[in-house]
């Protein structure tokens, strides 16, 4: 038979080409290739009753003139051989084996230190901490730093459980407070045998004890790199903590007194570390404790009347950093019982959240064009992942007929005789349209030049006050990355747990590969399309309960609002959110 012109469709296009019946489907195949460019074995044929397979039939089949096969399959290279040996798990010695699995390991609790335990972990949520306490100068009036150094190289170097004597021997020698003895009456016995036991210690406290002894770790440049070195770690250059740990607190007072109407506003600027969530029976969701926070009531003396009188206390953050942490004080003093007391009220919190009512209006005004650009991109995005994966799942289950569909998915479907097989299903009015968007969503270079046009869009609006200073938020929107929960009734025991994002972890990984690694809230960097949906879709969590690491799923989070003598959240790391 003489060649004639059939119709080859992918995605979205057409070409027309030639088929010489008298050549094999292997042959048709090449010439599909290169007008399509997607690879012979990365491509399957669409005809009525199957996949085109290089030993079909094509008198089975019976071809005709501007007949049109439908194509599947994405366009790109052929695959590269492996740029290193592949090596088995087997093979393997314990620190590449913990670099493979990137799995974070559990601490061993030594007595009662499941508080150190959980506020470590929830600490390694912050890989620019890494960056600087790696500094080859680490300068600080404390050993800690070089502690917590030591102790979470070690953690990334093996699979096993670490006992984190040595870090737990600093804390306690730098922080006295740690090595009290528990002198309660169920102690007693161990009392009298002479066997003593440290006691329970406050989670809270021990993440501000560790925090301040950081004050001195020299910080970042705008490039995510230590400045701790030689000449740079001079005094005056910013330090970690300023940068990315504290924000900037103004108070206004303003008398309430009517007496004192002319009395001018009292203003003070003071650095904060932690934002405090107050629980009283009307907090139900964490912004509205925030809030009973930031606006109180204080009595003081009044200068212009001579006397006590009850003041407005105002506050609002002049500066975000971009981590903020939140305390929800779940623990306080009860006078009629004379100790301290658990506040099991269950409060929500937001695994997003937008810190915007949390500012003074100057900083309002500086954050909200990056801050409303940004929820806008976060949505684009969302669309076009939804589309992906509704592409990727229709080309794996059911591109067409159902014939065609097992075929796609198989590619055992044996071709069946021309004169037998149904017509190829004819889309209906609009899909095409849709097919089109869709094709055109699932090529990767597509989404990475967009989102650096988005990236690109997002800089021009992000105030210039604010892209000077290095370490602060620039957009006041935050997600939840770490979680420290208190679990018991008792103020002065029970147990405490740490949870962190799983995806927090993809920091650790191919570190060459992270050159956004200082800029908070980064995901792309050098990764594929399928890297980045596979990060920004693993929304779920490690439970770190001491040796104890587990998969927490993100519907579970709920389950940690309080409400009750099981774990509630009492320590909240959120870090700002960016593109790149």
């Amino acid at each position: 038979m003489a060649p004639f012109q059939v119709h080859i469709k992918h995605a979205g296009k057409t070409y027309d080409l030639p088929l010489d019946p008298d050549l094999p489907p292997a042959v048709f195949k090449d010439s599909v290739y290169n007008v399509t460019g997607v690879p012979t074995d990365r491509m399957k044929v669409m005809v009525k009753g199957g996949v085109l397979k290089d030993d079909s039939s094509w008198k089975k089949i019976g071809p005709k003139e501007g007949q049109t096969f439908t194509v599947i399959g994405t366009a790109g290279e052929l695959p590269k051989a492996p740029p290193k040996p592949i090596v088995f798990l087997e093979d393997m010695d314990d620190s590449e084996l913990a670099e493979a699995l990137a799995k974070p390991v559990g601490l061993t609790n030594l007595g009662n230190t499941c508080y150190m335990n959980a506020t470590v972990q929830a600490l390694r949520a912050i890989p620019e901490l890494q960056i600087a306490l790696n500094a080859p100068s680490l300068q600080s009036t404390t050993p800690l730093p070089g502690a917590l150094r030591d102790l979470y190289h070690n953690m990334s170097r093996t699979t096993d459980s670490i006992t984190p004597m040595q870090f737990l021997q600093v804390l306690r020698e730098v922080n006295p407070q740690f090595a009290e003895m528990d002198r309660s009456e169920k102690r007693a016995t161990d009392l009298m045998m002479g066997r003593q036991v440290y006691a329970q210690q406050d989670a809270e406290e021990c993440y501000a004890a560790i925090i301040n002894s950081l004050r001195n770790v020299p910080g970042l440049d705008e490039n995510g790199r230590s400045l701790g070195t030689g000449a740079e770690a001079v005094a005056g250059r910013p330090r970690f903590v300023q940068q990315y740990l504290m924000g900037e607190m103004r108070r206004e007072l303003t008398c309430d007194d009517e007496a004192a109407k002319d009395e001018p506003k009292t203003v003070q600027v003071e650095q904060v570390l932690k934002i405090d969530c107050n629980i009283n029976v009307t907090t139900n969701f964490m912004l509205s404790g925030i809030m009973n926070a930031l606006d109180t009531k204080v009595e003081k003396r009044s200068p212009t009347l001579g006397r006590d009188a009850v003041y407005s206390q105002k506050s609002r953050l002049s500066r975000l950093p971009t981590y903020l942490t939140v305390h929800m004080v779940r623990f306080q003093w009860r006078q009629d019982i004379q100790k301290k007391a658990k506040i099991m009220r269950r409060v929500k919190f937001p695994e997003e959240f937008d810190a915007i009512d949390l500012v003074t209006d100057e900083l309002k005004e500086k954050l909200l064009p990056a801050s409303r650009k940004l929820k806008d991109i976060e949505k684009d995005r969302g669309e076009r992942r939804k589309v992906r994966r509704r592409t990727k799942q229709a080309v794996d289950v059911a591109p067409a007929a159902s014939t065609a569909a097992v075929a796609a998915a198989t590619g055992d479907v044996e071709m069946a005789d021309a004169s037998t097989t149904a017509a190829p299903a004819v889309p209906a009015e609009g899909e095409e349209g849709k097919g089109k968007e869709a094709a055109k969503a699932d090529e990767p270079e597509d989404e990475l030049a967009l989102r650096q046009k988005e990236a690109a869009e997002l800089a021009q609006l992000v105030n210039d006050d604010l892209k000077k200073d290095i370490g602060c938020s620039t957009t006041g929107l935050y997600e939840l990355v770490a979680i420290v929960t208190h679990k018991g009734a008792a103020a002065d025991a029970g147990h405490y747990i740490g949870f962190v994002k799983k995806n927090v972890f993809d920091a650790y990984k191919n570190p060459e590969k992270k050159p956004a690694i200082g800029q908070a809230g980064s995901s792309a960097g050098s990764k594929t399309v399928a890297e980045i949906d596979a990060i920004e879709g693993d929304e779920d969590w490690y439970k770190f309960d001491d040796e104890k690491v587990t998969v927490f799923p993100k519907e579970k989070l709920s389950t940690i609002d309080g409400g009750g003598e099981d774990a509630s959240a009492y320590v909240l790391l959120y870090r700002t959110k960016s593109v790149n």
